[in-house]
């Protein structure tokens, strides 16, 4: 059975608060499926943009769309996300000191709907915003003009502030993490606390009714057209559903393992890279006297004489500035300032870093 696996166990008497290493790990493992993914889909881009550029173009929509569809199954079906059903636990509302209830009967609609949004939106609407950061500081570092307008010095502003504003925000986890450890907190993440739930151990009550629920065949009574148009509806959900959750219980270690690899794979490739041999430099070059303007340093600009900022190379002679540097140097003297050869500004080259 897909939902509860051949990994469940029964949680021992009075264990049933869950190991900060078992809520960290069913954490990680929805960060990691969906890289995987993102890789595979633009493998598939780029073999053939015409088919499958869509699905790279708009792949963070229909993430979140899957993702949608798989957590609501699960919660409605488990008491649990995906990933805290595949770690054997579940949900309960907060501040319950009755008998807990099974993971069978879900939760309250409140509770319900506040972990599928803060489980489904809060990732996507922060992964926009950091892209959105990405592109406003590529945005600012092309930038050869300084900020006139009020929404430039706006944007500039805000990226100054981001890095502490994510500061806090990791911080934040991180301190709910430690109490958790402590035993002075009941979640190990505040989103937990902002839904109203609290997790634990799935007990052998739990698998049982989880299994006997999966074993029921009940025909569903319908009479109308409306009525059988929603449960058709709900039927063909579900399935999706449970296909995502099948493909995705059986693949989600193929998944982890596929991103360590191109990990690891981008690693050799830059050692590799920095162990061919250095081009010579461009001829006649000890003759000329403006190549007294090369640094000691291979980071430094020849012109500003600081460490690099945006890097860009000119294809007339290789040699590399700052983009401001030397767009501005080309656009009043066309040539290049080390070896004088002619230049135009079509000859700008960016690098990109690997990690870019």
């Amino acid at each position: 059975m897909a939902e509860v696996g051949a990994h469940l166990t029964a949680a021992p008497a009075g264990g049933d608060r869950p190991s900060v290493f078992e809520a960290v790990a069913q954490d990680s493992l929805m960060a990691a499926v969906k890289p995987a993914l993102q890789h595979l889909v633009k493998v598939l881009a780029e073999s053939n943009p015409g088919r499958y550029g869509f699905f790279w173009h708009w792949f963070d929509e229909i993430y979140v769309l899957l993702d949608l569809l798989l957590q609501q199954h699960h919660l409605a079906r488990c008491s649990a996300s995906f990933s805290e059903n595949f770690y054997s636990l579940k949900r309960i509302p907060m501040g319950d000191g009755r008998q807990q209830p099974l993971a069978t009967a879900g939760l309250p609609k409140r509770q319900h709907w506040k972990s599928l949004l803060l489980l489904v939106l809060v990732p996507y609407l922060k992964g926009k915003l950091e892209k959105l950061v990405s592109s406003l500081r590529e945005e600012d570092e092309y930038s050869i003009h300084p900020p006139s307008s009020s929404w430039k010095r706006f944007y500039r502003a805000f990226l100054a502030a981001y890095p502490y504003v994510n500061m806090t925000w990791e911080g934040w986890f991180l301190i709910q993490q430690l109490c958790y450890i402590l035993g002075k907190a009941e979640h190990h993440s505040p989103m937990l606390k902002l839904a109203g739930v609290r997790l634990v151990r799935l007990t052998a009550e739990d698998i049982q009714a989880l299994e006997k629920k999966w074993a029921e065949t009940t025909p569903s009574q319908t009479h109308s057209i409306t009525s059988r148009v929603q449960s058709a509806l709900r039927k063909a959900l579900g399935g999706i559903a449970f296909s995502l959750s099948t493909g995705l219980s059986v693949s989600v270690f193929f998944l982890q393992f596929l991103d360590w690899w191109y990990s690891s794979e981008n690693q050799e490739t830059i050692k590799s890279l920095t162990a061919l041999p250095t081009p010579p430099p461009p001829v006649h070059l000890e003759h000329e006297p403006s190549s007294a303007l090369l640094p000691s340093l291979k980071t430094v600009c020849p012109l500003c004489r600081k460490v690099r900022v945006n890097a860009t190379a000119l294809a007339t002679s290789g040699f590399v500035f700052c983009y401001r540097c030397i767009y501005s140097y080309v656009k009043a003297h066309q040539r290049c300032p080390v070896t004088g050869y002619a230049t135009e500004l079509q000859h700008l080259v960016k690098l990109y870093s690997p990690e870019s």
